[in-house]
């Protein structure tokens, strides 16, 4: 009887152990799998769900309104400078270089009596510093006065040359005016093929002989073509210009003529 006592007097003042809680068996006995998903890790069908918010925040947005806006935001994310002549306009953007985002060109209009850079000394010195001159808008301060003209960088591979560009950088060249970096870029056109194919202004756009022919062999698709007029042409002609293969080419062609002889628009 004192050795018994002696246990339970001591097994009273031994501390408690942390309780344990088992999961509740179900009417089975078993394990439902609801328990055993709430005891260990989270559900297939959760973590599937999870990666796949997460794919679609890591993915980025191409549809063509996407990109259009996202290109909206960045020309409307650009500095808007004046400058009263070409050469404050050219330190500019050789302090700039390459790399910059860009520019809108606050150009004075003829007349107002405003000093300023003009659209035709601007692109000269574009070009000498391998910048290029884009979209025009209003200016929404004072559009009386001032028109804004975009310049950015030249990109690699993409950026079209125009036939005017190609002889402004000739006599640029000639007087000296052309910089390392307008020449890296000429060079670079040369090189993939951009430079060859420069592009005529609507004034000098010329129709290939080979779409003179396919047009002349169908009298509906030839008069469908003259009746865009010399815009409309010039957008269709400009296009065919800017295609890398001969082969590519002649299929765009051979698929304007038939789309005009049905007569479906452009």
């Amino acid at each position: 009887m004192a050795r018994r006592s002696s246990r339970l007097a001591q097994a009273a003042t031994q501390p408690a152990g942390p309780s344990i809680t088992k999961p509740r068996p179900s009417s089975t006995g078993c394990l439902t799998e609801a328990s055993k998903a709430s005891s260990s890790t989270p559900s297939k069908a959760s973590s599937a769900k999870a990666s796949a918010k997460a794919s679609a925040k890591a993915a980025p947005d191409t549809t063509p309104q996407s990109v259009v806006a996202a290109a909206a935001a960045a020309a409307a994310d650009l500095p808007t400078l004046p400058f009263a002549d070409a050469p404050s306009f050219r330190r500019h953007v050789l302090r700039a270089g390459p790399r910059a985002p860009g520019l809108w060109l606050q150009i004075a209009k003829k007349g107002t009596g405003i000093p300023s850079v003009t659209y035709a000394e601007a692109v000269d010195e574009a070009l000498c510093c391998g910048w290029i001159d884009g979209q025009r808008r209003r200016c929404p301060d004072d559009s009386r006065s001032f028109f804004l003209q975009r310049f950015t960088p030249r990109r690699p591979r993409t950026s079209a040359w125009s036939r005017r560009n190609v002889d402004r950088v000739a006599a640029l060249e000639a007087a000296g005016r052309m910089t390392e970096a307008g020449r890296a870029e000429v060079e670079a056109a040369r090189a993939d093929g951009r430079w060859e194919r420069a592009y005529e202004g609507s004034a000098r756009m010329e129709t290939p002989e080979e779409l003179r022919a396919l047009l002349e062999a169908r009298p509906r698709a030839e008069r469908a073509f003259e009746a865009l007029g010399r815009t409309g042409r010039y957008g269709y002609l400009h296009r065919l210009r800017m295609v890398k293969t001969e082969a590519t080419r002649m299929r765009k062609m051979v698929e304007l003529v038939d789309m005009l002889d049905r007569g479906e628009s452009l």
